[in-house]
Parts: C-alpha cells; sequence; structure tokens
C-alpha cells in the first residue's frame, strides 16, 4: 500500500475544506501532515491573509501546528505586533512610524510587547472563530471552544472556552492521556494509521498500545 499523492482538498466535492499545509508558504508558519482548515465564508486558500493577523516579517515569530488539527472557519491567530507596548508611558505606538518621528527604523519593535511564537499540538480541534493570542501553546488533543479567546497555554487533552479561555475538563483521565502521549498515533506512518483507524475511533487503547 503506498501513500496517496499529496492534495490541496481531502474532499473531491469540498472545496470549503484544505490540507493546510499545502497554501503555506511563509517560512514562519509550519505546518503538520493532514491537518485542516475548513472556510465557508472566505476562499480557505487565503488562511495566512484572513486567520494569521500581524504577523510582521520583522518580528520572526512563528506559528507552528501540528499534524491531524482541526481549524475551523474563522479561527484567527494573533501575533506580537497586535500588541502596545506597555512598557511605554504612552499607548501609542511611536516606532512603527518612525519617519514621522525621525526615530531609527530598526526600533520599529519597540513598539510592542513580545510574548513569543504560537504552537499548536498535533490532533488539536480549534472552533469557530476561536482566537488565539501571541506566545500561547496548545498541548496535543486539545479542544478549544468556539469563539473563545486563548491568552494562556492549554494542556493536552485539555478543553477550554470562554473569553478568556479557561479549561473546563480534561478529555480523558490522566492515565489515558499518558498513554496516548507515549504512543504519538500522529506520527505512525500512514498504512499504519489506515489499518488501525477503527480502533482509534473506537478508543481501544489497550490494543494500541501493544501495536
Amino acid at each position: 500500500m503506498t501513500i496517496p499523492e499529496v492534495k490541496l482538498y481531502p474532499r473531491s466535492m469540498d472545496k470549503e475544506t484544505i490540507y493546510l499545509r499545502n497554501v503555506i508558504t511563509n517560512p514562519n508558519i509550519i505546518v503538520g501532515e493532514y491537518t485542516i482548515y475548513n472556510d465557508f465564508i472566505n476562499d480557505p486558500r487565503q488562511f495566512k491573509k484572513n486567520n494569521v493577523l500581524y504577523h510582521y516579517p520583522i518580528n520572526n515569530d512563528r506559528l507552528i501546528i501540528g499534524k491531524f488539527s482541526s481549524i475551523a472557519c474563522g479561527a484567527k491567530f494573533i501575533f506580537n505586533s497586535a500588541n502596545h507596548t506597555l512598557s511605554s508611558l504612552a499607548t501609542y505606538p511611536f516606532p512603527i512610524f518612525y519617519e514621522e518621528w525621525d526615530l531609527a527604523i530598526s526600533a520599529i519593535t519597540n513598539a510592542w510587547d513580545h510574548h513569543g511564537d504560537i504552537v499548536i499540538g498535533n490532533d488539536v480541534w480549534i472552533g469557530y472563530e476561536a482566537i488565539t493570542m501571541a506566545g500561547v501553546t496548545i498541548g496535543d488533543g486539545a479542544i478549544v471552544g468556539s469563539r473563545a479567546v486563548v491568552t494562556k497555554d492549554v494542556g493536552a487533552y485539555e478543553i477550554v472556552v470562554g473569553v478568556p479561555a479557561k479549561p473546563i475538563r480534561k478529555r480523558f483521565s490522566n492515565e489515558t492521556i499518558s498513554a496516548l502521549l507515549e504512543i504519538k498515533w500522529w506520527n505512525w506512518s500512514f498504512n499504519k494509521i489506515k489499518n488501525n483507524i477503527k480502533d482509534i475511533q473506537a478508543g481501544n487503547l489497550e490494543y494500541l498500545k501493544k501495536i
């Protein structure tokens, strides 16, 4: 059995859902295999323009998304350049308008505070119009509820909702989560996943641990 040819649309009759990595050209956006993005309002191929906001090259911050994650329509990732620094006595971003104020162009990044990259794990489900802020890490298997605003890290297999997003529960017991993080099924070969999809979906963890 061979690995299928890489394609843009997972379903032949569906132009609203794409394999996201196949439209990404920005080196500071890294997306794993089989991660999908659905957009029923805009062209999903415009993900970078419509969903990755304030992501300016001068800042070199990154959006990193793992394998087999699912990103719903309108989910946004807001980067550091959206901030106005809190260390200044003024909220006005003077360094951005360096020409007007005779400032050095190299001072532009002083206009905002730096919180770091956005890192999304594997098998993460991000709900409709959810917002993830700069510096946040979302662990493997986590779920972010619709229109949640994620300002803090989310643990593996944790479910968060609300503004700001707060955990409501874990998807599984700690023992099961530890086993899943050990198995890392998303790193299996295409054929191994395909041959064991029924057991993954049925939750046959003990069987999966043995193969």
